[in-house]
């Protein structure tokens, strides 16, 4: 615990000082934790008995996130990048001399780079966001920033919820095939304190609080989801967590597990209900 607290008071005043400058630092920012991220993901892969082709999966990862960016350059750019990296990493499985193999190492690598590249949701957040109304509370953080710290709290809020109240209260297990210390009373703790967290943001940014009712547990619910898969990832590696990069938490992949879900789940609904 004393490592976590330690690792946390280092990481978040970074985590904020890139969301104040935002734009391009943001953009650098979630690619490298992209790469970082990817190398863990694949590595694990490779721990569960695949052999993804790791440095091609990474750079395609890494041109979804720089793509995010850059929205304005070619509409559906982003499909188009994950259509050719499809066709790349297929000639690249053509190396392998059984075809059963080489199937194998295409799926892995492209599961692997469109899996951890859904951060790049974190950008397209910030990009899509709609403006923040003159006036409001949070107007001075601009739509790009409000978002996304809406976005991080969020996500923040449920896993320091769910761990609490599980840890006290915690009785009832569920999916203990992927992730035994998971209990309802703490995924109920987490959707409450998201719940509060979306609420207040969502406030603070000048929108309707009765998208505090859906956006609140649905961003709950997928950071959940996003920790369960990377669960499931990891078990089948054998592996406890995805790397020691960061003492006390683990590997970059634990750390951004919840964001990966998270982020375009909060992205859908704000294109859809709220611009």
């Amino acid at each position: 615990m004393r490592q976590r607290a330690i690792s946390a008071a280092v990481l978040v005043p970074v985590l904020l000082v890139v969301l104040a400058f935002g734009g391009a630092v943001l953009a650098a920012a979630v690619a490298l934790i992209t790469a970082i991220a990817a190398t863990e993901v694949f590595r694990l892969l490779k721990g569960a008995g695949y052999a993804p082709f790791a440095a091609l999966g990474t750079v395609l990862a890494l041109a979804i996130v720089l793509d995010a960016a850059f929205p304005e350059l070619l509409e559906g750019s982003g499909l188009l990048l994950g259509g050719i990296g499809i066709v790349l990493v297929a000639v690249a499985s053509f190396t392998r001399l059984e075809p059963r193999d080489g199937l194998e190492s295409w799926m892995a690598t492209i599961f692997g780079a469109f899996y951890i590249a859904l951060l790049s949701f974190i950008i397209r957040l910030g990009a899509a966001a709609p403006d923040v109304p003159a006036g409001s509370p949070l107007s001075a953080l601009g739509a790009e920033r409000g978002w996304i710290l809406l976005l991080i709290l969020a996500v923040w809020s449920y896993d320091t919820g769910a761990y609490l109240v599980g840890k006290n209260f915690g009785r009832t297990k569920f999916l203990t095939h992927i992730s035994p210390s998971k209990t309802i009373e703490g995924v109920i703790g987490g959707v409450v304190a998201a719940t509060i967290v979306v609420g207040l943001l969502l406030w603070g940014l000048g929108q309707e609080p009765w998208h505090t009712v859906i956006l609140g547990p649905l961003t709950a619910l997928a950071a959940q989801a996003g920790d369960l898969a990377e669960s499931v990832i990891k078990r089948a590696a054998g592996a406890k967590d995805s790397g020691t990069l960061i003492p006390g938490h683990g590997g970059m992949l634990d750390r951004v597990d919840s964001f990966v879900f998270a982020a375009p789940v909060v992205t859908l609904y704000v294109l859809a209900a709220l611009r």
